[in-house]
Parts: C-alpha cells; structure tokens; sequence
C-alpha cells in the first residue's frame, strides 16, 4: 500500500485530489493512505447544518461530501485519508468505520493515551476526561464506486480553541481535546506513521485472511 505524506495542504486542493483518484482508479489500482497536515478549516458534512458553526471568525468553512457534522482541521492533528477500495476487500462500509476506530485506539495506547473507546451512536474515539469523556478522533468517510476517501483525523498537539466556535460533530457543548492534553507528547510523523501503519494491520485482519 502507498502512503503519501502532505503538510502543510489546502483542504479544497485535497478534496479534488481524492475525489479525482476516487473518480479515476481501475480495479487494480493499489490503494493509499495520506498522512495530511491540514491548515485551519472547517468542514460541513452532506447533511451539515450551518448552524453547528457558531462563530467561524476567519477560519474558512468548506461543504463536504462525506458524512457527519461539522468538525475542524488544523495543525498539529493528523488526518490520515483512506483510499481504499472496499468492493475489492469486500469490506462493508460500517466494518470499515469500525476498523479505522478500532486504529486509532490502538495507535492512542502505543503513545501511552489508554482508555480511548468508541459510541456506537456517535463514530469517532472518546478518551475519559474530567467527569467524562472527550472526543480525541473523528471519523469520517465517502463510499463511490465501491472505494473509500476522507477517513480519520486524530488531534495530536494543537490549538484546540477552534473546536469552541463549532459544536463538534453537532453535539453542542463536546469538550475536544488532543493527545498533549492526556499527557503525550508525540512527534506529528511518528503518530501518523503509527496510526497508518495501524490502520493497514486493521485492513490485513479482515480482508486478506479471508477465504
């Protein structure tokens, strides 16, 4: 599998570049995974409703097409994109949303961040903070063609004010935080190689053990 790494990146520059690989890729095109640093935007989901932007100030608001809410992208997170081709792994698209949380748990725990669990009425990875929980890691996808883009976005060391002028994934009130915040501290490119590197032993457990 090819991985590519882009940092800083536009979103809107990378969002054509997925979804022209997505639109362009044969049946044996390998897939890839890119590591991206984006820098500061917010995006809206399908069915985002503007109103979830509370305060956009200068940060750019972009329309998306995969689903979920709004979130925000910026730097010192890691976005890893999965282009992959589910048809080809014969990979459901909830199996796979649940293998790329199953990822980022794992690659929180290989840093020493324990604890991270998922909510099967929200996608994305929650770590326990203060009096509950906090969202860490959003989750994230388009299926077309029977291949995947967008993916995951994994708050690593960063200015977390943004996320105050959203309600996160559209849940007013969701306290965010990174991996600083619970006491790692973690080099940009050692998470996104780990969390890749997750993601692609996730992707080898349930395709090519198959018979």
């Amino acid at each position: 599998m090819l991985i590519r790494s882009f940092r800083p990146a536009l979103f809107s520059d990378t969002l054509s570049s997925m979804q022209a690989f997505t639109q362009t890729r044969g049946p044996e095109t390998p897939d890839e995974l890119w590591q991206v640093e984006h820098q500061p935007v917010f995006t809206l989901g399908q069915a985002g409703l503007e109103r979830h932007v509370l305060d956009a100030a200068a940060i750019p608001v972009i329309k998306t097409d995969r689903g979920g809410q709004v979130t925000y992208h910026g730097p010192g997170q890691v976005v890893v994109y999965t282009l992959i081709d589910l048809k080809r792994r014969r990979l459901w698209p909830k199996e796979m949303i649940c293998m790329l949380e199953e990822a980022l748990i794992n690659t929180l725990s290989d840093f020493g961040v324990l604890g991270a669990t998922r909510k099967p009425d929200a996608p994305g990875v929650y770590v326990p903070f203060q009096h509950g929980l906090a969202k860490i890691a959003a989750v994230g996808l388009k299926i077309t063609r029977g291949a995947s883009y967008h993916g995951v976005a994994l708050n690593v060391s960063m200015d977390l004010s943004p996320f105050k002028q959203i309600n996160p994934c559209g849940y007013p009130g969701l306290i965010t935080v990174d991996m600083a915040t619970m006491g790692s501290q973690a080099a940009w490119s050692a998470v996104a190689d780990q969390l890749c590197a997750q993601i692609e032993k996730g992707l080898y457990a349930r395709t090519e053990t198959r018979p």
